[in-house]
This record gives C-alpha cells, sequence and structure tokens, in this order.
C-alpha cells in the first residue's frame, strides 16, 4: 500500500468524531493500509490508545493533532475579533516532535483557551522541532483567506510557516468530500504549492468510519449543540464522504495530482516516534544530608519498627527485611519516601489520615512508615498482595484523608514538587445506555415522554448495555420490535452508546512528575479552570509516572470532629487509635441493627446482615464488609450457619488454621493466597498470579493451575518447583475439590487488606455513637449540613435514642452542629444565605463582648461585620433571634430600619460625629428593643420558612396532625426513597404517599399544554412530582399548594439525580377517617349473597387498612389480598350499607 491517512478525527474529537480508535483502525486495517495519523480537534485525548491499538494490529500509529490558531494571538480574546480561529494539522516525526506536539497542545489548553484551545505563530516557532505541518481543511488558516479572495494573504501565511517549520516539513493539504467551493480551493492551493516549491498532500477529514455513519455523527454534533435534526440554524456538514476511504478512492479522486497520494506515504515514512511503557519517572526527592535514598528508607523503617514491634522476635525482623529487599530490588524506595512524606506531613499538622485503603495495609514496612495503621501480622495480611516480585506492577497506594482538610495536603505536594510538576487526572464521562438514548431522543427531536418511556426501561444496573437490556427486560424488546419510530431510537442509541461524552476531573488522582508534567504528557483545562492530564491514571502508570489517589473521607472528618466535640464538652481525650477492638457494648449495637451513620454498615441490607451475623469480633465486621457485593452475598447464609452453630467441616486440616476466621468459608484474596501456598507449595508471589487468573476468569490458565495445584511443576532439572497437594500428602480427589471451590470463590473473593482498614473505620464510627452519642451525632450532622435529606435522616435517627434537635439560637449556636447537654444545637452554617465569614465574626463578637441582649444589640454589634437584610432576613425566618423574645412577625417589620440606623450610627462614630460623652455612655448602655411587638406568624407561615431556609422543619411539622393517617395510608416513605442504598425502590416502582404539596411550579410544553412540578413533603421529606397534561387535567382541583393528599406514582430514577415521581394517581386525605388498623366483615357463611357485593366494593382498592372477613358457621377468618384493602370512611360506609353497621367493626 502506498497512502496513508493523515487527517482522522476519532471519538476523542468529543461529540464530533464517531469512530473509536478500535473501530477506525479496524477499517484501515480491512482496507490494507499500513500507516494513519490520528489528528483530534485540539487535543491528544486518544493519542496511547491509538498508539498501542495500532501497533498490535500492525499499522504504523502517526501522532498528531488539528490545532487551532488564534485569530490574532492565543493571549487575545475579544468576541468580535477572537472568536473565530483556523485549523492546521502537526504531525510528530520523532520523539522530539512528540514532546513539543504535547508542549504545544497543553498551551493551547491553558495559555490560549478562548471557546477552544488555540495556539500561535509565537508557540509554533518555539516548538517547531521534529513536526511536520499540513494546511488543513477548509478552515485552515491558508484556505480560510483563498475562499475570503485573499490570495496574497495565504502567500504570506505559507511563508511564515516555511519559516517556522522548514520547506521539507509544511506540506499544502487538499481534500474533496464534493463540496463545490473545494474544487476553486484544491485549483488555488496547489498554484500556491508550484510557486513556493512546497510538496502537496491528499487527505480525507475523517469524522466517521463508513459513509453510512455520517447520519450518527450528525446526531453526536447535535448532542454536542444543543440543537435537534430538524433545527435549520445548527452546525450540519454539508457532505456524507468524510469516512476512511479506500487507497482507490483516495487515487480516483485526485487521479490529476498522484504525487498528493504518494507523498502521504512519505510523510507516514518520515515519523517515527517510540513511546516507552514502564519506565519509571518518579520525582526528585530532597534526602536529609549524609543520607541515599536506600539508607533514608532503612532509616525510617528502623525507627517505626521499634514504635510498632517494641518486643519483636525473629519472624518480625525476618518479614520486614523480606519486604524491604523486595522494594528495593524492584527500584520503588523513592517511591515510598514520597508517600510518606506527605503522609507525615499530615499526621504533624493534625490532618487525619485513614488507617489505609487497599492492599498495602498487607505491608509491614507501610505500617512501619505509618503510611497504614492496621498491623498486617495481627490481621493476617499478605505482603505479596500489595508488591509481587514475581509481577512487576507499580504499587498502588491510595490515602484517606479528613475530607476538610485534603487540599493542604495537595498544597504541600505542589510547594515540595513545583507547581508545574503536579497535575490532577483527567476522566471521560461516556454515553452509557439511559444516557444515550435520552441524548438520541433529543438529538432526533423525538416527544419527551416517548423518549423517557423508553430509557427507564433500561434497567439501572452496573454497566448494563442497550444489548443487555434486550434480555434484561422483555418489555423493552417488545418496544422495539412494535414501534418503528422506538426501533429507529434505539439503533442509533447502540451505534453512540459508549463514546465519550465530556472530559471531567478524576475525583483523587494527581500525578507528581520529575520534570513540567507536560514533557510526560499533554495537558487540557477542565471546569472551573482546572488543569488536568489529557490521559487517564492507567495510560499515566503504564507511562512510568507516579499517581497519588488524595482522597477525601468524610467519616474522617466526622470522627475528628466527634473527638473534638468529646474534648469540649466532657473533657476526654479520646485516641481513636487506641480504642479496646474488643468492646462488647459496640457489638451489641452494631447486632441490633442500630447502625445510623456508621461506615459502611448504615445500609438497610447491610443492617439486616449484621443483624443476622451479630458480630462478636473485628473480624466479623471484615467478613461482613467483604460478603456484603454482588457474588460473595450468596455466601452469608452458610457463612451465618457455621458462625451461629459452630459447626465447621473442613475438607482438610490444612485449611482450619487459614479459613478458621471465617468460619470455614472462603471470603478473601489473600485465603485463596495461602491455600495454594501451604497445600500446593507455591511461593506466595505465584500464588498472587494464580488468585489473578482466578478473578479473571482465565478458564485455560486455570485447566493448567489445577494439574500444578493437584501434581505439582516439575522443573528442567528435575526438581519441584512447586510440590503439589499429593506430595503434601493430601488425597487427589479432595485437592481437585478445594481447587474448584477455590476457582468459585476467587471469582468474588475481596481483598482482604482494604476490608481490614475500612472495617476499623466501621468499628470506630460505631465506639463513637455507642459511647457518644451526642458528640457523634453532632459531628455526623455536620458532614451533611449540605444535604437536608440527610440531615433529616440523622435527627430521626438522633431522636429514636433520645436525642432532640435544639432550634437554632443567635447566643448559642455555632457555624456546626453542636452538643448542648444531651441535645444538639442547629448550626448556623446550615441556614441559607447566612455565609461562614459572617458567623466566625458574630461568634468571635459573643465571645468577646457576651451575648446580644437584643436584637437591636446584635445590629449595632455587627454593623461592621458586613451585616446586610438578606442574611438577617434569613435569620429571622430561621427563628434564630426567638431567644430574644420577640416574634418573627415583629423581627420582620422592623429588620430594616434597624440595620440602617446601626450602619448610620457606625458611620457617624467612624467621621468623629459623635462627642465623647456620647461615645462613652453608647458604650455602657446596652441597646435594646424599642418597638411594637406584633403577634407571630401564622403556623403554617412560620414552618414554611423554616424549611426554605434550614432545608428541615425544626420547631414543628405541618403534617404533625396527620402523622398516623399519613403512615396508615403511606407504602413507602420519601426518605426512604431518595436514601435507597439497598435498591428496595428501583425505577419504576409504584409507591403511595400521604404527604402535603409544599410548591406547584407551573410549566407549558411544546404543545402549549400545562404541565405540573410539585414539592410533595411527608414527615420525613420531600420529592418533586412529576405531573403530565392529562393529569392535570384530571385532578385540578387537588394539585393546590397546601393540600393534604394521597399520591401513587412510579419512581423515576436518572443517574445522579435525585428520584422524582410521575403522577398517575391523587386522592384527598379523609381527615375524618376512623383510625383503624384493621376491619372486620361478619357474615354468615361463605354462601351469603351478599359475599359477592363486599367483593365488589373492595376490588382494586389498594388501600392501607387490612380487611377480614369471618363467617359465623365456620368461625374462619379470611384475609384480603393487599389490592382489597381499604383506605377511607366511604370504604367502611359503603360496606355497613352492605352487611350492616353491626357487622362491620374497625380495631
Amino acid at each position: 500500500m502506498s497512502f496513508a491517512h493523515l487527517h482522522t478525527h476519532t471519538a476523542f474529537s468529543l461529540l464530533d468524531g464517531e469512530g473509536t480508535v478500535k473501530k477506525t483502525l479496524d477499517r484501515a486495517k480491512e482496507l490494507g493500509q499500513t500507516a494513519m495519523a490520528i489528528t483530534d480537534h485540539g487535543c491528544m485525548f486518544g493519542v496511547i490508545d491509538f498508539y498501542e491499538y495500532a501497533r498490535s494490529i500492525g499499522i504504523k500509529p502517526i501522532l498528531g493533532c488539528e490545532v487551532y490558531v488564534a485569530a490574532r494571538t492565543r493571549h487575545d480574546k475579544d468576541h468580535a475579533l477572537d472568536a473565530s480561529s483556523s485549523h492546521l494539522i502537526l504531525l510528530a516525526k520523532n520523539n522530539i516532535g512528540y514532546k513539543n506536539l504535547m508542549n504545544i497542545v497543553s498551551i493551547g489548553y491553558i495559555e490560549g483557551f478562548y471557546y477552544k484551545p488555540r495556539i500561535d505563530m509565537e508557540v509554533l516557532r518555539e516548538n517547531s522541532e521534529g513536526i511536520i505541518a499540513l494546511s488543513a481543511c477548509m478552515i485552515g488558516v491558508l484556505s480560510k483567506k483563498i475562499l475570503a479572495n485573499d490570495y496574497d494573504g495565504a502567500k504570506q501565511s505559507a511563508l511564515e510557516f516555511i519559516d517556522i517549520f522548514g520547506r521539507e516539513n509544511y506540506y499544502i493539504e487538499i481534500q474533496d468530500h464534493g463540496i463545490y467551493e473545494q474544487k476553486r480551493l484544491n485549483s488555488e492551493l496547489i498554484r500556491l504549492a508550484r510557486e513556493l516549491d512546497l510538496g502537496i498532500v491528499a487527505t480525507n477529514d475523517i469524522h466517521y468510519v463508513m459513509r453510512e455513519d455520517a447520519e450518527y455523527q450528525d446526531i453526536l454534533m447535535c448532542i454536542q449543540t444543543g440543537k435537534t435534526v430538524n433545527d435549520e440554524d445548527r452546525m450540519k456538514m454539508s457532505t456524507d464522504a468524510m469516512y476512511v476511504k479506500s487507497e482507490d478512492e483516495m487515487r480516483e479522486l485526485f487521479a490529476y495530482i498522484p504525487e498528493a497520494i504518494e507523498n502521504t506515504m512519505k510523510i507516514a515514512d518520515m515519523c517515527n516516534v517510540e513511546i516507552e511503557f514502564g519506565k519509571l519517572h518518579l520525582p526528585r526527592f530532597d534526602l536529609p544530608e549524609g543520607y541515599t535514598s536506600e539508607s533514608y528508607l532503612r532509616k525510617l523503617c528502623e525507627d517505626g519498627f521499634k514504635k510498632r514491634y517494641p518486643n519483636a522476635d525473629e519472624k518480625l525482623r525476618a518479614r520486614l527485611e523480606y519486604e524491604f529487599g523486595t522494594i528495593k530490588q524492584m527500584g520503588y524506595v523513592d517511591y515510598f519516601l514520597i508517600v510518606w512524606d506527605f503522609i507525615h506531613f499530615a499526621r504533624q499538622n493534625g490532618i487525619m489520615v485513614g488507617p489505609g485503603r487497599g492492599s498495602a495495609a498487607g505491608s509491614i514496612v507501610s505500617y512501619c512508615l505509618e503510611i497504614t495503621n492496621i498491623d498486617p501480622i495481627k490481621f493476617d495480611l499478605i505482603f505479596e498482595r500489595f508488591l509481587n516480585p514475581e509481577r512487576v506492577t507499580m504499587p498502588d497506594i491510595d490515602i484517606d484523608f479528613c475530607y476538610e482538610r485534603r487540599g493542604e495536603v495537595i498544597d504541600y505536594v505542589i510547594r515540595k514538587y513545583g507547581a508545574d510538576k503536579v497535575t490532577q487526572i483527567v476522566t471521560f464521562g461516556t454515553m452509557k445506555a439511559r444516557q444515550a438514548i435520552k441524548d438520541t431522543g433529543r438529538a432526533l427531536d423525538m416527544p419527551y415522554a416517548l423518549v423517557e418511556s423508553v430509557a427507564k426501561q433500561i434497567p439501572e444496573e452496573l454497566n448494563m448495555t442497550i444489548e443487555k437490556a434486550f434480555s434484561a427486560n422483555q418489555q423493552f424488546k417488545a418496544m422495539y420490535d412494535g414501534d418503528p419510530q422506538i426501533k429507529r431510537l434505539i439503533d442509533v442509541s447502540m451505534k453512540l452508546e459508549g463514546l465519550p461524552r465530556h472530559t471531567s476531573v478524576h475525583a483523587a488522582g494527581v500525578v507528581i512528575t520529575r520534570e513540567p508534567v507536560q514533557t510526560y504528557v499533554p495537558l487540557s483545562m477542565g471546569k472551573d479552570n482546572v488543569i488536568t492530564t489529557q490521559f487517564t491514571m492507567t495510560t499515566i502508570e503504564r507511562l512510568g509516572l507516579l499517581k497519588m489517589d488524595f482522597l477525601g473521607l468524610k467519616t474522617l472528618t466526622v470522627i475528628r470532629d466527634a473527638v473534638e466535640n468529646i474534648k469540649k464538652v466532657q473533657g476526654i481525650t479520646v485516641d481513636i487509635d487506641a480504642l479496646d477492638i474488643n468492646d462488647t457494648e459496640t457489638y451489641e449495637m452494631i447486632s441490633r441493627g442500630d447502625t445510623d451513620g456508621v461506615f459502611q454498615l448504615e445500609s438497610g441490607g447491610m443492617t439486616e446482615f449484621m443483624k443476622e451475623l451479630k458480630p462478636s469480633s473485628i473480624e466479623d465486621i471484615i467478613a461482613g464488609i467483604s460478603l456484603y457485593r454482588p457474588g460473595p452475598m450468596d455466601s452469608i447464609p452458610q457463612y451465618i450457619r457455621s458462625k451461629n452453630s459452630g459447626e465447621i467441616k473442613y475438607k482438610h486440616p490444612l485449611l482450619e488454621n487459614i479459613l478458621d476466621v471465617t468460619y470455614g468459608c472462603i471470603v478473601y484474596q489473600e485465603q485463596v493466597m495461602q491455600i495454594v501456598r501451604e497445600l500446593g507449595g507455591y511461593s506466595l508471589g505465584r500464588a498472587d498470579l494464580v488468585r489473578r487468573a482466578m478473578s479473571k476468569k482465565k478458564t485455560d490458565v486455570m485447566e493448567q493451575e489445577r494439574k500444578n495445584f493437584v501434581y505439582g511443576i516439575k522443573g528442567e532439572n528435575g526438581e519441584y518447583e512447586v510440590e503439589g497437594a499429593m506430595r503434601r500428602g493430601i488425597d487427589e480427589k479432595v485437592a481437585v475439590s478445594i481447587f474448584d471451590e477455590m476457582m468459585d470463590f476467587a471469582k468474588y473473593a475481596f481483598n482482604k487488606s482494604h476490608a481490614a482498614a475500612y472495617a476499623v473505620v466501621s468499628y470506630q464510627t460505631a465506639w463513637l455513637r455507642r459511647h457518644f452519642p451526642t458528640e457523634f451525632y453532632a459531628a455526623l450532622l455536620t458532614s451533611v449540613l449540605d444535604k437536608p435529606t440527610k440531615v433529616t435522616r440523622y435527627i430521626n435517627a438522633a431522636q429514636k435514642i433520645g436525642i432532640e434537635l435544639l432550634p437554632p439560637d443567635i447566643n448559642k449556636s455555632r457555624r456546626r452542629f453542636v452538643p448542648e447537654g444531651r441535645n444538639i444545637r442547629f448550626a448556623l452554617g446550615a441556614i441559607k444565605n447566612v455565609g461562614g465569614a459572617f458567623i466566625d465574626d458574630m461568634t468571635a463578637e459573643r465571645e468577646c463582648s457576651g451575648e446580644f441582649a437584643s436584637f437591636t444589640d446584635f445590629c449595632t454589634r455587627m454593623a461592621d461585620k458586613k451585616i446586610n437584610k438578606r442574611l438577617v432576613e434569613s435569620m429571622i425566618k430561621s427563628g434564630v433571634f426567638d431567644c430574644l423574645g420577640q416574634t418573627r412577625a415583629t423581627l420582620l417589620s422592623v429588620y430594616e430600619g434597624i440595620i440602617d440606623s446601626a450602619v448610620r450610627d457606625l458611620k457617624n462614630s467612624v467621621e468623629g460625629q459623635l462627642d465623647l460623652f456620647g461615645m462613652v455612655e453608647e458604650d455602657i448602655a446596652v441597646s435594646g428593643d424599642s418597638f411594637e411587638r406584633l403577634p407571630e406568624l401564622p403556623e403554617r407561615e412560620k414552618l414554611s420558612f423554616e424549611k426554605e431556609y434550614l432545608g428541615v422543619y425544626v420547631s414543628g411539622h405541618p403534617l404533625d396532625g396527620a402523622k398516623e393517617m399519613i403512615e396508615r395510608v403511606s407504602s413507602a416513605a420519601v426518605i426512604d426513597i431518595l436514601d435507597d442504598e439497598n435498591n428496595r425502590y428501583p425505577a419504576d416502582t409504584r409507591v403511595k404517599i400521604g404527604g402535603m404539596i409544599a410548591k406547584r411550579r407551573e410549566q407549558l410544553t411544546k404543545r402549549g399544554e400545562l404541565m405540573l412540578y410539585l414539592e410533595f413533603e411527608d414527615l420525613s421529606g420531600g420529592i418533586e412530582v412529576i405531573v403530565f397534561p392529562s393529569q392535570v387535567k384530571k385532578y385540578a382541583g387537588l394539585l393546590e399548594e397546601g393540600s393534604l393528599c394521597v399520591i401513587s406514582g412510579s419512581i423515576d430514577r436518572q443517574e445522579e439525580k435525585p428520584a422524582k415521581l410521575r403522577l398517575e394517581d391523587v386522592k384527598e386525605i379523609d381527615e375524618n377517617a376512623p383510625m383503624y388498623k384493621k376491619v372486620f366483615v361478619k357474615l354468615p357463611s361463605e354462601n351469603d349473597i351478599r359475599l359477592e357485593k363486599v367483593k365488589g366494593i373492595l376490588k382494586s382498592k389498594n388501600g392501607s387498612i387490612p380487611v377480614i372477613l369471618y363467617f359465623e358457621d365456620t368461625r374462619v377468618q379470611l384475609g384480603a389480598p393487599k389490592s382489597m384493602w381499604i383506605s377511607s370512611s366511604d370504604d367502611i360506609k359503603a360496606l355497613q350499607y352492605i352487611a350492616g353497621d353491626e357487622n362491620v367493626k374497625g380495631v
């Protein structure tokens, strides 16, 4: 082949390119092409994926980018002059060119971003070495000028590019997509090339793989621009020729200039970038004088070893030496020093660090360096699960820090290594199944209701695809088969599903490098001007760069705050790392299911599991965390039976020491490794390789490993490298049975190191909750201060154990929730419109000069602290000033005037307009309130303000009087739907909720019909209810603000959004209905003619009051099915009319 595509946009030209890297390259391979370039718009997101996959299928990868050239300079950002930019293709000839290309693209984002990542001639001139430039498409620099009849200007630009890149590295690019303007453009471009003695190259501006894919690329652009295919003014390609063409097609198009085809391979031959994987590029760690990296790490390990194991034996010493030697041999000494350093900084500065995360907890070196706080010996954790000398990969130590202070650790790292050497990491949001259908439906201009009805049929399961949904949901398949419009929607969605949609910043990932980051990876700029890498975390690791996860764990912040609360309130210092791990009361509390707020144990399903398991040790908590996942859940009944009965059978005595902590069940990956070592004679390194193969379900590998485990492995010298189970005295059938059982469990077995670390945090939170519940709940509420649903949940949980929430108080509240005796005072920081800086100033004023004596006193003393009317109004409506003896209505009528007066007096005093005696007199006097007292606001209005500004009701609840009625008619509580961690209420579940319409918002559809969005509240929280036009007409009289009603509807769930309800039915709550728990209907016999009439009344009532039929002749009681339960006094009256008043009784 003598043609290569040099102008290729993949799906990494986000929502512009349709072809994935694989699909694009596979097509080139199918056409017999041997080289291909990647030139995505302004970015290099896909170059490593492209490079690796191309080489794997025998295609030479050419790495490039179609950059945006600024109209003036990259620094100019005037919309009228700089909104438009031009294109230029850049290709890396060699590794120098590749580095320069990364720098150019990075500068485009960091310095030149304005609508697009732009560069200018200065950037090109400074980074031109090793780069070939092509003049690009119809919106290239030269093309735009030629099409604007500025041939001389185009010539001048070409001369400038020649000066920058050299004549041999700058080519005139011609294209032919069947567009009329291209014919004239190509003629002028060829003329220009001849005049300046420049090479000419033919390209196809690839945006999709096959001609028929043009439709899908068009829809992608609609998604990108927020348009529909029916919008006339949208951005649209005017051709369907931008696909991966064959060499024959290209030769036919450019038969009049064959050199343009030949030059594609000439350029491809010139481009030879070699990317090196696996070579470490760790940052330079500054050592104390007189130390090498190795000797300093040795010193730190020895110091930590003496502290952790003051009475260590030789076995412990040998473990330390083995781990240290492995770390040294694998070249990771500096890695451990770097990690130790920033964790040491955190601990020295009082920043809470988690006990560990992942397999690093299995290392005694990590424990001695205080990188982890879990003793690997005590918990029987395995080093090789973390670092395996037989499998060379970069160590992966992820660290949890206090959520509020995580940023301080990252700032320290930036100061130590330099801002240009520390960067956050990109992630890509992809079009998942539901998202693809919704995006496609919008782009195709299909009705919202239709698209939603299709999208909701996709099961909300991990890794769900549209293809899988066909077999998972027969209704989805029926919709596809039965409606051509839906079939088209789904067919198009399947083409787009999985494509990258947008970039995001990784929640925790940070890369730290020796030289500036863009020396190794290109950079981009995301939301809020955050600079990130253009390569994902896995790519960065394979390139040998140091990636760290700085994770913010709110639970650590809760623990910190709880410990501080205990110290302040009770004067007791709690060492959270030195708790008695065998506290009976804590385990009894967990066993009761009393786990609200307990880390990892508070979901409904886990709570029920703990009640059955009845944990009595930390090992039970570790196992619980490991088992409560899809797959291992199947082992839970056996685990519980074995634990509670004590009857454990082992297939071989050698298993007892390994499986005794989990009552004979294989739960952990480490146990798999121990079994193949103890029973099969494997080294731990080889055991880890087997464990990995099992977890990846590699059948062929497992068949061989079964033989190895049972019969051993004989080396070339005749000696056994692996003894095998039979050689260790284990019966062949037993050995096979053990291996097969391991294979079943290994697919789901959990990393014990990770579970142990998290179990410790679970225990710590449980211990605090049991022994210091008020201090714990105050800290827990503070951690969810901005999440009213969670606040409501934890307030309810606290109230169950006798802790009350006290209202906000100007003289007692602080920024956070704080303990006050047995109860908790509401946080000022949770009040809408009240900023933290003002709260801190107010608290400082109160502590310095005493409590506020009156509202006037407050305004006077805070007049110089940026007081404002909006803030004070929010505080009044929240009840903050209730303690001062004035009604909220009174303060709302006078607050503006009092604030104006206070600010005016302050201004006058500053200007020296008060005499000395006046000032002294005012300093001595306390400002009192001298205004008329008004009656308090109506209760409903007062509570409405609390909900609006606090997010919760504090002094009462509008539904308190209807509590029993609501509980009786409801099948679910709002909070259980919103906070459904156990998936009890999946999408489309039909529920019935009694409560109140708190707010109503109207909206007209495109057809001019009225639909409603209701905020509906029960006693636990609020949920949005969508009311479509047909229901608005049907139930208009019931859907008013303040209405008490029972709403029936289906749950609507969308990714990363709170659940909503789609209204199906609404009934007014009958506040006069009797509060019966059940209703009995007495009839003489089952043959009584009235029975059918009774059944007719009960049919499809779907109420909440059970109905029991009693037949006198047989004394049999029959409970009616739930669909025939009743809910109103009208139902009871109807039954009494048929059966007689004396025969219908409620209890």
